[in-house]
């Protein structure tokens, strides 16, 4: 009697982006390839989570997931191709970037970038999906981190506070010190500081 084959589990890459709504920096997107053989407990869709929380599962994630990679699209490439598009990018850079290749991307959302791999979008799939949840941490924790430091560079628009998202404080800040090199021009509430 033949041996049986046992059929080799699919390398399935969970990706997501995050920074879509704020009006300064860049959009970051990630993409992970977790390994069942060294579970991550507590994943979650990153904006259910607390920043100490999604700080401690990022390190974890880098840690013990068989690949992991973080992406971007810069603002210039945000207000050339519009935000849809940049995000797609830096969700395909991402991708691209793991040192293994997956063989199927599980996409967050009902778009999915140009891949050279089986691909499924899956809507809400941050809150459904291990790898998707582990990616929208990735992709949260990097950005987050990144508008911290945006903070000493532009003082006073509260980026460590609001991330770039349109908040009052952050709309007061554009009002009354105008728009920085990290601002999207392509924004409605920046193109309108521009035309004052």
């Amino acid at each position: 009697m033949a041996d049986m084959i046992t059929p080799r589990p699919l390398l399935v890459a969970g990706v997501d982006e995050v920074g879509r709504g704020p009006l300064a920096g860049p959009v970051v997107a990630a993409a992970v390839i977790l390994d069942p053989e060294n579970p991550i407990e507590g994943l979650a869709d990153s904006k259910k989570l607390t920043e100490k929380r999604r700080q401690a599962l990022s390190e974890e994630i880098m840690e013990k997931a068989l690949a992991w990679s973080i992406c971007r699209a810069e603002v210039e490439e945000i207000d050339a191709i519009n935000i849809l598009q940049a995000s797609l990018l830096a969700m395909k850079r991402s991708v691209e970037s793991l040192s293994h290749q997956p063989e199927l991307a599980l996409i967050d959302g009902n778009h999915c970038p140009k891949l050279d791999c089986a691909m499924e979008a899956i809507i809400k799939g941050d809150s459904k999906e291990p790898a998707i949840s582990a990616a929208s941490i990735l992709a949260k924790v990097a950005r987050d981190n990144e508008m911290v430091e945006m903070e000493e560079k532009y003082p006073g628009y509260g980026f460590a506070k609001h991330k770039g998202y349109p908040t009052k404080q952050h709309r007061e800040a554009i009002l009354e010190l105008g728009i920085t090199d990290i601002h999207r021009k392509s924004y409605a509430p920046v193109q309108r500081q521009l035309n004052l």
